[in-house]
């Protein structure tokens, strides 16, 4: 059985990043920054899969790269361990809400990007 966010588009949980970022005085640039190193998708790629209402299932399997070090993403999302997650997609969606969360947290970039 499938999660209902597997078929939530993309475009409906970004404006939901975006103001979670900019409540603490972060941007876009931010929080596409760490979207973009996670899957390898690049500003003109994220406008399209915005445009498209493409689902978070579907983002994640046209990803463009993964990033190998997304594995290092550790901590607690919605009170679940990310690195415990079972479900490959789930943990793909985690390790982005987690990103997000750092970034609003204010973070360095270089520790939000595993650096």
């Amino acid at each position: 059985m499938s999660h209902r966010i597997f078929g939530t588009p993309f475009a409906a949980i970004y404006p939901h990043y975006l103001a979670k970022a900019e409540r603490k005085g972060h941007g876009k640039a931010e929080v596409d920054e760490v979207i973009s190193w996670l899957t390898g998708y690049d500003a003109a790629e994220l406008e399209r899969v915005i445009a498209d209402d493409t689902t978070l299932e579907a983002f994640f399997a046209e990803a463009p790269a993964l990033n190998p070090n997304a594995e290092l993403i550790t901590g607690v999302i919605c009170g679940l361990r990310v690195e415990e997650i079972d479900d490959p997609l789930m943990q793909k969606i985690r390790w982005m809400d987690k990103l997000v969360d750092e970034v609003a947290r204010g973070k360095k970039m270089s520790s939000i990007l595993r650096g």
